[in-house]
């Protein structure tokens, strides 16, 4: 697989075939991949909704309506929709739930050490939510590497994407209740297979020359 190869091709999709699907077996390995995201201190502070039949991107669509209605489209027109949550806050039953996944994992190797993870954790949390005061902006920061995570993924699967941050943020919350389960909603990603009529697909691709962006120190 050639990475380079593949961040030098993929482009945002700007419209979908309809009748074209991800075969279910493939939809499964990139949301495996998706789950296998790195964050910091393994924080997972994600959840992901999955829209794959026309219903629920109907439900989706919702949000997408006055401003952001050029984005409809997308995501009616898509193999599959994802979109992206994080989480509010990191409460004790998060910080709980991830202690006994790492002890079910086998990583420590006694209490000591299992102890001390769960240190580490709650250090992080108290720094940014009581310190920095910016802890949800830490929390999706982690939520925008799970979506690179899946976009190189969906390149190297031959997969067409749209990363899609245009939508009522009030309209989807209460759709899905996301603020009952204390959930803000952070972008959507639309997956599929390009239509000829995508416009973006002739295009050349743009990026700023490496001496506008690398400092050599």
């Amino acid at each position: 697989m050639d990475l380079l190869k593949i961040a030098q091709t993929r482009y945002t999709t700007k419209a979908y075939d309809p009748n074209k699907k991800i075969p279910a077996e493939q939809f499964e390995r990139l949301l495996e991949i998706l789950r296998l995201t790195p964050s910091s201190i393994n924080i997972q502070p994600w959840h992901f909704f999955i829209a794959d039949n026309d219903a629920a991107k109907q439900r989706i669509a919702k949000a997408l309506v006055g401003t952001y209605a050029y984005n409809a489209p997308k995501v009616l027109d898509s193999s599959h929709t994802i979109l992206f949550c994080t989480k509010a806050d990191i409460d004790e039953l998060h910080l709980d739930n991830l202690l006994n996944r790492d002890d079910l994992s086998g990583r420590f190797k006694d209490e000591s050490a299992k102890e001390g993870q769960k240190n580490t954790r709650t250090g992080y949390v108290h720094y940014y939510r009581n310190e920095k005061g910016d802890i949800q902006r830490w929390a999706e920061n982690q939520t925008f590497i799970a979506l690179g995570q899946i976009l190189l993924t969906a390149g190297s699967e031959s997969i067409d994407a749209t990363p899609i941050g245009g939508f009522d943020e009030d309209i989807l919350s209460e759709e899905l209740q996301l603020a009952e389960q204390g959930l803000i909603p952070s972008v959507l990603l639309t997956l599929g297979y390009r239509s000829e009529n995508d416009f973006n697909a002739k295009l050349p691709k743009s990026r700023l020359q490496a001496e506008d962006i690398f400092t050599k120190l």
